[in-house]
């Protein structure tokens, strides 16, 4: 029997392109013992599909891979026969995610495939990480434009292909060639006045002024696909110019499944499935986000106070609260002198919410630094509010979270990326082109298109915003999240953009703006007192 097994073990692993050496087998059926004869195909496929979420070195797989992968699944086993009942609430919970601790992957263009970071990232980056940092921004676009069916390179005869060839040139081909090309680069000002596009090969001065665009608001380090041709002065002539097409988020989790770019853990489909269906049940779940919750101010704790009576008193009370920066009136600067007053406030806060018994058992609430709050610096990602300011509030609310900015949601299946900061005030700012009004004249949704398009929540030049060069990947927006929550000091907004939801709630202190988020069915009811 042993040996029939062997075969069937090493025939299985050959019809998934493995070999297996000698520790490695021995490991396979060190495993399959612990199952009875009838449930060995189902243990065996099981193994199968983790080891190909593995980012594994080689086909040829020794006792390391193999052992790792077991010793989860025998854990996972054990842990559900002690405690059965407590495997589908702990997977469902609602996790907040810190931007610091989400995994940093950098494509290989060679091998096509995703590798993980491992290793210690420091905040203060050499001189090399600035330049990783635009070359991961483009490749990680260039990979999700290579598979788009108008952009991918005709292997065989063009008429067989059902769209118009748009191949991509590299940049350095375009010496000496005439006609129109589409090239893919970054948008980048390598002499006052002169706008260059670059891309891994070289670097081409672009002529934008009669290009037509597409909507979104182009800035200094946007990604772009041009169309146009070279004059006789080297300057690139612009006649079609947009952001790189978008991707399903469904194609490219499939593309590297069993990679977890989010941070929220991996889920077989199995619990996908399970999870999907708890979601659609959990009606009365619902987050009431706000933004710019000023603690030194009277009239907002007032307001703040309305809120919680009035969600106190409902049948179901809210699952999560969020507070989003700035919480002072006053920008945190040199001259900043209230930091133990802002301390006070905190805990005069938790006093209010430890008043409402309901809510302080039953939800939980979130804390997001603001752009003008107290930290560090102003670079993104930001870290939490410092622990000197929150001591007095956790003691009256000792399950509150203080998180990142941005900062990341896992609820059930859905993906939720929560980010405080004046991005439209910048970005309109920044535009070297006035935006399309051809599809849309709202500045919010031109917002929307850009940093979706993009993958990116901060694709300004890092003069006009910094950013810690080795954090970068925590502002990443791939796969496409499911929503994205943009607190902005501008006007209360909601829009939906090629099937992702996002909305801005406002400025609560300035005009008593606050948004009800039901997660369920992406939901957004814009509210105001």
């Amino acid at each position: 029997m042993s040996g029939v097994l062997r075969n069937k073990v090493q025939r299985k692993f050959k019809m998934r392109g493995y070999s297996l050496k000698v520790e490695a087998l021995s490991e396979v059926l060190s495993f399959l013992s612990h199952f009875p004869s009838d449930a060995l195909d189902d243990a065996l496929e099981l193994l199968l599909d983790e080891l190909h979420h593995l980012s594994l070195k080689s086909s040829i797989l020794d006792r390391e891979p193999v052992h790792k992968v077991v010793s989860l699944l025998l854990e996972a086993d054990a842990a559900v026969e002690e405690n059965p009942s407590s495997s589908s609430s702990s997977a469902s919970a609602l996790r907040v995610i810190d931007t610091f601790i989400v995994p940093k992957f950098r494509y290989d263009p060679v091998k096509k495939f995703f590798h993980e970071h491992t290793g210690r990232l420091p905040i203060h980056g050499n001189a090399s990480a600035k330049a990783t940092l635009y070359k991961d921004r483009f490749l990680l676009l260039f990979q999700r434009v290579s598979r788009d069916p108008r952009f991918s390179t005709l292997a065989f005869d063009a008429s067989s292909s059902d769209y118009d060839s748009c191949e991509i040139s590299p940049i350095q081909s375009l010496v000496g060639r005439v006609g129109r090309r589409w090239i893919m680069g970054v948008i980048s000002q390598l002499e006052d006045g002169h706008f260059y596009l670059e891309d891994l090969t070289a670097a081409v001065e672009v002529n934008l002024s009669s290009a037509k665009i597409t909507t979104g608001f182009f800035v200094e380090n946007t990604i772009v696909l041009a169309e146009g041709e070279m004059q006789l002065d080297g300057v690139f002539q612009v006649k079609t110019c947009g952001f790189p097409p978008l991707e399903d988020r469904e194609k490219s989790m499939a593309f590297f499944s069993g990679l977890d770019f989010f941070g929220g853990g991996i889920l077989t489909k199995e619990e996908t499935l399970r999870l999907a269906e708890l979601e659609k049940n959990a009606v009365n779940d619902m987050f009431v986000i706000l933004s710019d919750v000023w603690l030194d101010n009277e009239e907002t704790l007032g307001n703040l106070e309305t809120i919680l009576n009035g969600y106190e008193n409902v049948e179901v009370v809210p699952s999560l609260f969020v507070f989003m920066g700035n919480f002072c009136s006053q920008p945190f600067n040199l001259s900043f002198k209230s930091i133990s007053s802002l301390r006070v406030q905190f805990g005069k806060l938790g006093q209010m919410i430890a008043s409402h018994q309901r809510l302080k058992e039953h939800s939980r609430f979130l804390f997001i630094p603001g752009p003008d709050d107290v930290g560090p610096s102003t670079a993104l990602p930001r870290c939490p509010l410092p622990k000197y300011l929150t001591e007095e509030f956790q003691k009256y609310v000792p399950n509150a979270i203080f998180s990142s900015n941005p900062c990341r949601i896992k609820f059930y299946t859905q993906d939720i990326v929560l980010f405080r900061h004046d991005m439209l005030y910048r970005m309109r700012r920044s535009c070297l082109i006035p935006p399309s009004t051809e599809e849309t004249n709202d500045p919010f949704e031109h917002l929307v298109a850009t940093i979706i398009h993009q993958s990116h929540l901060c694709p300004l030049p890092l003069t006009v915003q910094p950013i810690i060069w080795n954090y970068d990947h925590g502002l990443h927006l791939y796969p496409t999240p499911h929503t994205i929550v943009l607190g902005d000091k501008s006007e209360q907004k909601a829009f939906r953009y090629t099937g992702v939801t996002c909305f801005n709630p406002g400025s609560f202190s300035n005009d008593g703006t606050f948004v009800a988020y039901r997660p369920c069915n992406q939901e957004v009811e814009l509210s105001a007192l």
